[in-house]
């Protein structure tokens, strides 16, 4: 560190009669004077360097630099010492913590694979013996190896170690780690212009470099290919990218070390590569800067990288593949098991392998359809929810409630004692580690409806599957769907259409304002529902879709999004919301009457929610779902259907009756809220004229003020005359749930 100007990362002669000064980051170009001046060499380049600064300048002895502020920083180059890889391929890479037996087999494999015959090690630790012990175990190799210590931390000051799982691009659970306390030792390079100290150093004459660390190790070459270093040589601007993946040991054998052949699997569902480089200095040109991801001006072609992988396990040490990666993420690679049989002779171990549940052929034959759903005081709106999914198919209803009030569970009893539905009462423990929808979730994995379906969901008695093809059934929605296993119900959020007063009338038939197909905000608004083939891909059932995907079936999943087109594999383990790739409605779609009548929203906010039970649904609720933007009429084809189904059910006079009771509970839960101050003033605010007319204008908000409610909107913005392209947020911090 030089006082009053930062960091030196080295500097060096390259010439006679020049030097280049590498200084760290944070260091201007701005701090050095542009010009020649008395008894200081010859600036010939200033050059800022992402956010540190090249200085290049004429001096043939000692560096006399003139600052910006007129002082003088004198400095003592090092001589380059091209000569001791001139002509040779090279490996670039650091070490952190690799062991030395990791290190020779890195440099091993790529000698004898890939004509390698030279390597430059930056050292990230102080020495602690390494040196010497590599240098032992190296004796033999016709390898030439520059092992350059750093005597400063390379690292970003305010980020904690590289080798710590927080930094691991896949690791699963860190809304839950504690970030590790910053070590610039050990922290991702920060110092980038270290690739510009040992390019002019000791790697100009090189024939090729590669910028591969330690746990880094090209793919196999093709019997009679040009190596890596071929391609620089041979490349137009001498430049090349490398891509990478990300791979990781099934599980590494106890009390080993983690060797580059134990690594045979990768996640398939990151599909982004890591991106490095190769080049020939001399071809590319060396005025030309080595970034961490590129060199400058090269332009290499990207359809043309040379792939790696880098062994997650080497380069974050001590840690399972659990940790590092979702293991339902995990799949061995035929290429990666073939490498570690074939080329390093060694057994690895290897992940279990799993069979799919025989189904058949046409999805139109899969069996019964199931739906599992989580219910509390929503007996006024039960029967017509089941009258219409009986009429498009649906065969059995498991139905979960706990502590409901207005005869939900008394006419869910009947209806199980007539063999409409089955019953339960949800498991779910207050203050325990279950939500009282997961509770109910993990309770109907047992249950023979489930167990046996052909076709399973878990959705709300609020959302109704809108099929619009064919007849409007789902043995049309099966047929187009053929081999498929999948299909997202992306939700359609339809509003209270400026229904203030509960009405004993059908949902369907009440409310056809929604929101637009196209909308991105609130995040919600996309949220979908999944109908799956109960075929055993999956471990359990999960709110949104399936989860916990048994991962070597991953390239079994065919899901389709609600207009029959495939879904990216990045959305088979943990997707539950469509995106403006993924969204569709022309085979289906779920309308989610998530308010209702603003009457009958009071009694939803006074019962509290069902997944989130520590949740006030208030007036941030409403304004998220309340959407009454667009119209949407398209389910009322089916009324006729319903009602035909709604017939059959209230014929039964006990059905009828438990169905008027609990809408006589409903109508006087009404009248008590009205009686008090705060529900009367709750529902003036809804029904007013400002949060009618704000349920109209969801497009013009970003997310933040979803997140955040409508208080943060100006009172009078619904008053004003604003053009279709006006937008509006605020800083908030948080993000509402789904």
């Amino acid at each position: 560190m030089l006082a009053g100007t930062g960091l030196l990362l080295d500097c060096v002669r390259v010439s006679p009669d020049r030097v280049h000064a590498f200084f760290g980051a944070g260091v201007k170009v701005a701090g050095f004077a542009p010009d020649a001046r008395s008894g200081c060499a010859l600036p010939l380049d200033l050059r800022d360097v992402s956010g540190a600064a090249l200085v290049t300048v004429q001096a043939s002895d000692a560096v006399h630099l003139a600052r910006a502020d007129g002082s003088i920083l004198t400095l003592e180059p090092t001589l380059a010492e091209p000569a001791f890889l001139a002509g040779r391929n090279c490996l670039l890479g650091f070490r952190m913590t690799e062991t030395v037996a990791q290190t020779v087999e890195w440099l091993t494999y790529h000698a004898r694979h890939h004509a390698a015959t030279g390597a430059v090690i930056i050292n990230r630790l102080p020495d602690d013996g390494f040196r010497a012990d590599l240098a032992a175990a190296l004796a033999d190799m016709d390898m030439r190896v520059v092992f350059f210590d750093c005597a400063v931390p390379l690292g970003k000051p305010d980020l904690g170690p590289e080798d710590h799982v927080y930094l691991a691009p896949d690791a699963p659970g860190k809304d839950r780690m504690e970030p590790p306390v910053p070590n610039p030792w050990r922290a991702p390079l920060g110092e980038a212009l270290i690739y510009e100290v040992v390019k002019w150093r000791f790697l100009q004459d090189a024939r090729a470099v590669l910028t591969l660390d330690i746990p880094d190790f090209l793919a196999p070459k093709p019997a009679g290919a040009p190596s890596a270093f071929d391609l620089c040589a041979s490349a137009k601007s001498g430049a090349i990218f490398l891509a990478g993946t990300r791979i990781y040991p099934w599980r590494v054998r106890n009390n080993t070390a983690p060797r580059i052949p134990d690594h045979i699997c990768a996640a398939f569902d990151v599909t982004k590569p890591m991106v490095r480089w190769g080049v020939a200095p001399q071809k590319a040109g060396l005025s030309n800067t080595w970034r961490m991801l590129r060199v400058a001006y090269t332009n290499p072609d990207p359809t043309r990288a040379v792939p790696f992988f880098r062994a997650m396990a080497i380069k974050i040490p001590g840690r399972t593949a659990s940790e590092l990666a979702p293991k339902t993420s995990l799949v061995e690679q035929a290429s990666l098991i073939a490498m570690a049989e074939g080329v390093f002779d060694h057994k690895p171990v290897r992940a279990p392998v799993s069979k799919i549940k025989p189904a058949p052929k046409a999805a139109e034959r899969g069996g019964r359809t199931a739906i599992v759903t989580t219910m509390k005081n929503e007996g006024p709106f039960i029967l017509e929810w089941l009258a219409y999914h009986r009429a498009i198919g649906v065969d059995d209803f498991l139905i979960y409630t706990n502590d409901c009030t207005d005869g939900t569970d008394t006419m869910l009893d009947l209806l199980q004692a007539k063999g409409i539905v089955q019953h339960r009462i949800n498991p779910f423990t207050p203050g325990g580690d279950l939500k009282p929808q997961h509770a109910a979730l993990q309770a109907a994995e047992s249950e023979p409806v489930m167990q046996n379906c052909g076709w399973g969901i878990c959705m709300d008695v609020d959302e109704f599957i809108n099929i619009k093809i064919g007849n409007g059934t789902l043995p049309d929605l099966y047929k187009a769907m053929g081999e498929a296993n999948m299909i997202s119900l992306t939700w359609r959020l339809f509003g209270n259409d400026d229904v203030h007063d509960y009405e004993d009338r059908f949902i369907t038939e009440q409310f056809t304002a929604c929101a637009p197909e196209v909308i991105r905000k609130p995040h919600q608004a996309w949220g979908f529902k999944t109908l799956f083939r109960n075929i055993d891909m999956y471990k359990k059932l999960g709110v949104h879709r399936p989860k916990g995907l048994v991962p070597d079936l991953w390239d079994q999943v065919k899901w389709l999004n609600g207009s029959g087109r495939p879904l990216p594999r990045s959305m088979f383990r943990n997707g539950w919301r469509s995106t403006l790739d993924t969204y569709g409605y022309d085979w289906v779609q779920l309308n989610h009457y998530a308010v209702r009548s603003a009457q009958s929203f009071l009694v939803k906010r006074d019962r509290g929610r069902v997944n989130h039970v520590d949740r006030d649904q208030g007036l941030n609720y409403w304004f998220r779902m309340n959407h009454n933007i667009d119209q949407d009429d398209s389910i009322q084809r089916m009324i006729p259907a319903l009602r035909e189904q709604m017939d059959i059910l209230l014929a039964d006079p006990d059905i009828r009756a438990a169905h008027n009771h609990s809408v006589a509970c409903h109508r006087a839960k009404i009248t008590d809220l009205m009686q008090t101050e705060n529900y009367q003033n709750f529902y003036a605010e809804l029904t007013g004229p400002r949060m009618q007319a704000l349920c109209r204008m969801q497009q013009h908000f970003g997310s933040a003020v979803f997140s955040a409610g409508p208080a943060v909107i100006p009172e009078d913005l619904h008053q004003r005359d604003l053009p279709a392209d006006f937008f509006f947020t605020v800083d908030h911090k948080g993000e509402a749930e789904h």
